[in-house]
């Protein structure tokens, strides 16, 4: 079917208004920063509580990994890239590719992540947590290596640096993952489940996160990735096309289009 004479606008407008929307929940999120403002004696105390509290879990020390991952060459290099330019770069290319090949499910992947994004904020301001980069016993790989995304220290750069708890870059890691399998049939597609996993391994390596911060957000991500599956898509928002044998789409059917059946398949009844 040819396209409307206003269709390129009209694409043109809800891709605007879709960047403008994510950038107000990137606003809405940057805002934490300041308001996390004079609480650093808070997130401190916080931090010692929770490394106390894995201790007594048997949780495995974060610190020792780190330790341990400094002694491979160049591996602290390498995770403190993927840290800076994987995590927001390839969730807005993958929302972005959503968006314009899979509409249906970057519905449901834009109210996930932003539903994890509010909830991680509610979070950032009840319970301020210090990094484990600002604690004894770890390193700041970043400001080691001079690759820091936030800076030498906690008032520096335009990020809230105590909201370590949950790790976004967990829970973006893994709702990433999921809607790009559930949105591809590739046998490819399974290699996606390393994204999250290789961020939780390169948060904890750099210093940026505990254990407890990285499975808080799968506890927050996973309910949110039940809610917003990608098998059911409402009728309506999915594009009413012809198929091959002339007969409409099931989506005009209900929208009460009248179904007009070509020469050929009128002749076949």
């Amino acid at each position: 079917m040819p396209c409307p004479p206003d269709a390129p606008h009209a694409k043109v407008r809800r891709i605007a208004r879709e960047v403008l929307l994510l950038a107000v929940l990137f606003g809405a999120y940057n805002l934490g920063r300041y308001l996390s403002i004079g609480h650093a004696g808070e997130a401190l105390a916080h931090a010692h509580t929770l490394i106390n509290l894995q201790t007594q879990l048997g949780l495995p020390s974060e610190a020792s990994l780190q330790h341990a991952a400094l002694k491979l060459p160049d591996l602290a290099q390498l995770a403190n890239r993927y840290y800076a330019y994987v995590h927001f770069p390839l969730t807005a290319i993958v929302l972005l590719w959503l968006m314009i090949r899979r509409p249906a499910q970057y519905s449901k992947a834009r109210w996930a992540l932003a539903s994890l994004t509010g909830l991680a904020l509610i979070g950032h301001l009840v319970f301020p947590l210090a990094p484990p980069r600002m604690m004894p016993g770890w390193v700041d790989t970043g400001v080691l290596l001079g690759q820091s995304v936030y800076g030498p220290n906690a008032e520096s750069g335009i990020a809230n640096q105590f909201a370590a708890m949950p790790s976004l870059h967990v829970g973006w890691a893994l709702m990433v993952a999921v809607f790009m399998i559930r949105a591809t049939r590739s046998r490819w597609r399974w290699w996606w489940i390393g994204h999250p996993v290789l961020t939780f391994t390169v948060v904890v390596v750099t210093a940026n996160h505990y254990w407890s911060d990285g499975l808080i957000a799968i506890a927050l991500a996973v309910p949110l990735l039940i809610i917003f599956r990608s098998g059911r898509v409402r009728r309506d928002s999915a594009p009413a096309l012809l198929r091959t044998d002339g007969q409409q789409s099931i989506g005009q059917q209900s929208a009460g289009v009248p179904v007009v059946a070509s020469s050929s398949s009128a002749r076949t009844r």
